[in-house]
């Protein structure tokens, strides 16, 4: 078989220099060991373990103080620990007692575990559903139902706390007995209220991966007999596991961290950390030796689900992000 006989386009030796140059580079490797040079390189290194350090530095003195007796906190930073040495646990065992009449801040511990944990599990089932519907299904209005989905996040969560609040204080959600039936527990309607506002963004996350999965295999499994059913927990779930951890950690700190719905749905003896610290940083402000080890107690969470967590979010992070 005979060569093809490329055709010769006029070209002035500055546009041949520059594809010279590009064509070494490229046989090189010289954009991929540039890109990876200027990412690796000591300065960049240096750069990231001085922000990382500066970052660090408020959490381990908060770590430090809480160890710290309350005359100690009070007259001295807590960088002097080596020159004014003194180490307790009585503030972690006088701030786990304290809070209200109603609760203290050992039980609202519980009551946040209690709250965070279906207020995450809740929206991800629903949103990862949704997304597979939105994705890979065909009904009637779905473009519509999905630009209305989308819109939703702009509207702010002040609006609807008042209409919300006055659907649960009938013990119903639209005609649903839903509060009457988890209402001795007292979670429901926080359960409820996390998971509304964090649907719209889950299910427009998870539809932008979702949908990103090859038709081919979608269509392979269909010519295989296999239903919508089978796909979604044998295809679609696995691929998309990336995606849904990265979300659940994000919504695990948005609601163990979060104040504004607790104080409005979350009260008496089903309060979560957030709000007897609150209360306790309003009465006790003066006792820095047990706001320090309270805000720990709120913080030591989180760090463990996010350290333990870490690696599913950096693969949810760059999922996507290359191609082939």
């Amino acid at each position: 078989m005979s060569a093809v006989t490329p055709i010769d386009l006029p070209v002035d030796e500055d546009q041949k220099k520059t594809l010279a140059r590009g064509e070494r580079r490229v046989e090189s490797g010289g954009f991929a060991k540039g890109t990876k040079r200027r990412l690796t390189s000591r300065g960049a290194t240096i750069a990231a373990l001085v922000i990382a350090i500066l970052w660090t530095i408020p959490t381990f003195g908060l770590f430090v103080s809480s160890f710290r007796p309350a005359n100690e906190v009070r007259t001295t930073g807590w960088w002097t620990i080596l020159s004014n040495w003194g180490f307790t646990i009585d503030n972690y065992t006088t701030v786990l007692q304290s809070g209200n009449s109603q609760l203290t801040l050992a039980g609202a511990f519980i009551n946040s575990i209690a709250i965070t944990l279906p207020a995450t599990a809740i929206p991800l089932v629903i949103a990862s559903l949704a997304a597979y519907a939105f994705a890979w299904m065909d009904f009637r209005g779905k473009n519509m139902l999905f630009i209305a989905v989308f819109a939703l996040q702009i509207v702010p969560i002040q609006m609807a706390l008042v209409p919300l609040l006055q659907l649960f204080s009938r013990g119903e959600i639209f005609g649903f007995p839903v509060i009457a039936a988890f209402g001795q527990a007292g979670y429901a309607q926080v359960w409820i209220a996390h998971s509304i506002f964090a649907l719209p963004l889950a299910i427009f996350l998870l539809h932008n991966f979702i949908a990103e999965i090859p038709a081919e295999v979608i269509e392979a499994a269909r010519v295989d007999g296999a239903g919508h059913g089978q796909i979604f927990f044998r295809i679609v779930l696995p691929l998309t596991m990336p995606a849904i951890a990265s979300f659940a950690i994000f919504q695990f700190l948005w609601v163990w961290n979060d104040l504004l719905v607790a104080l409005i749905f979350a009260d008496g003896s089903v309060a979560p950390m957030t709000k007897l610290l609150a209360e306790i940083t309003g009465s006790r402000g003066q006792d820095w030796h047990l706001l320090t080890a309270g805000a720990f107690i709120s913080i030591l969470v989180p760090l463990i689900v996010f350290f333990s967590l870490q690696r599913y979010f950096v693969r949810g992070l760059l999922a996507g992000s290359t191609k082939g």
